[in-house]
């Protein structure tokens, strides 16, 4: 993931500032020097690190941080702030008009731009509850338009395509048409791209522009292609007025640099993340978030909001009693296990907690396996067995171990989790008149420990 070598860097630097007393002229010297090195090492903008080392130092002396008792909590916040600055203020968002809102989206080829068309058009439609066109005027790229197709299709929006002999402008010009006749809300653009920037690139793109005067041109940058993505901005902004920018593959192995370094040196917002490959996995941009994350705090809301869509409210709340009645089953526990796994893994759900200790890979690995394994020791019992644990005898278990190829001794294990998260449920019921947390409530049923 994007930004977790630089997080690890910043979470070691801060640890070394809270063992101080007091800040000093030379721990602020140390500091910023291994800020200055954690940030060029995450391919930040040389500029960009420049400007941020002096503007936290210049803070730092401003708000008189040097005459704290406990400066590190200070510098945190100075630092998290212009953290938050390179990255944008806050959402930009797209600017949706009444009417029909054309999107044009614009970029070079590898870079994504026909997936997030879908991923963006799926935003629209499930999201903000939007009728949403795409329409293909890539006829270049062989297998561009069943592609879109097939993108498009998966996110349940319409699709308008002129096959590849028409010209790219005439079927930007028909596509609008079409959305409005339709009653669309939103019409995205899916132009053509080329390995690199050409001067019948940006012709073409000029006039499409011209042509059907969109609310927002938007261009897709790789994360991982670092530096490379603020000199494709420029030079794409320079000839159509990008209004912001959809980065990709921000799940991946880029050190992230592009992120911070983009917006202060074009000007231009992050209005979209790609975080993986699936259709729904392109996410709205908040800069205050990213800084939390890149700072070790977490990210609270983000995770909320994920879990609000992966979960049925009104199954939570009918689990939730029959927990603190006692009544919890197996197929309760095995249900409670799916809606974790649709929020996201066991890594990505501890790093959007504030507090939580950093997973190792082997305990990632080790707390996804056993939920698999719990999963398929769970749906070998008979309904019967999984609401009656207590009936389970040598010879059920031995049934149980064939079914699902796993030993006794797992399904021991899985019994003995079971019981464990009764027994808290019952500590919660009896703390719950107190108010306070029962100790030694390390989370479900202790996986990734």
């Amino acid at each position: 993931m994007a930004f977790e070598s630089l997080s690890d860097r910043f979470s070691n630097i801060f640890k070394k500032m809270r063992g101080e007393a007091r800040l000093s002229e030379k721990n602020m010297a140390d500091m910023l020097r291994e800020i200055r090195v954690a940030l060029l090492e995450a391919d930040v903008n040389f500029k960009v690190v420049k400007a941020f080392i002096e503007d936290v130092k210049e803070k730092a002396l401003g708000q008189d941080v040097y005459s704290k008792v406990n400066p590190s909590q200070m510098v945190v916040k100075i630092v998290h702030d212009e953290i938050q600055e390179l990255l944008g203020e806050e959402n930009a968002g797209i600017n949706f008009v009444k009417g029909l809102t054309t999107i044009m989206l614009v970029g070079l080829q590898g870079t994504g731009k026909t997936t997030s068309a879908g991923k963006l058009a799926y935003q629209f439609i499930h999201k903000l509850n939007k009728k949403t066109m795409v329409a293909a005027l890539d006829v270049y790229r062989p297998g561009a338009i069943e592609q879109l197709e097939t993108v498009v299709a998966n996110a349940g929006a319409n699709f308008f395509s002129m096959g590849n002999k028409e010209n790219p402008v005439n079927i930007a010009k028909a596509a609008q048409r079409k959305a409005m006749e339709e009653g669309m809300d939103v019409l995205i653009l899916d132009t053509a791209g080329r390995l690199q920037i050409d001067e019948g690139l940006m012709d073409e793109l000029k006039k499409i522009n011209h042509e059907v005067h969109p609310d927002e041109v938007l261009l897709l940058v790789d994360a991982a292609s670092g530096q490379d993505a603020v000199n494709v901005a420029n030079a794409f902004n320079a000839d159509l007025r990008l209004s912001g920018l959809i980065m990709s593959r921000l799940d991946g192995d880029a050190r992230g640099g592009a992120a911070l370094s983009i917006k202060y040196l074009t000007g231009l917002p992050i209005k979209y993340v790609g975080v993986g490959e699936k259709v729904s996995e392109l996410e709205p941009f908040y800069p205050d978030r990213m800084a939390d994350r890149i700072l070790g705090m977490g990210d609270v809301v983000t995770l909320v909001e994920k879990a609000k869509e992966a979960i049925d409210e009104k199954q939570a709340e009918k689990d939730a009693k029959k927990m603190m009645d006692g009544e919890f089953t197996l197929e309760d526990m095995l249900r409670q296990m799916k809606q974790i796994q649709k929020i996201g893994s066991i890594g990505f759900i501890a790093k959007m907690i504030p507090g939580m200790p950093k997973l190792t890979d082997e305990q990632k690995e080790h707390a996804e396996k056993e939920m698999k394994v719990f999963e398929a020791i769970i749906n070998s019992m008979t309904p019967y067995e999984r609401r009656h644990p207590e009936v389970l005898r040598f010879s059920h278990k031995n049934r149980i171990a064939k079914g699902c190829g796993k030993t006794n001794a797992d399904i021991n294990r899985v019994l003995r989790r079971f019981e464990q998260s009764k027994a808290m449920m019952k500590q919660m019921k009896q703390y719950q008149k107190s108010g306070k947390m029962p100790p030694g409530m390390g989370g479900f049923g202790g996986f990734g420990r």
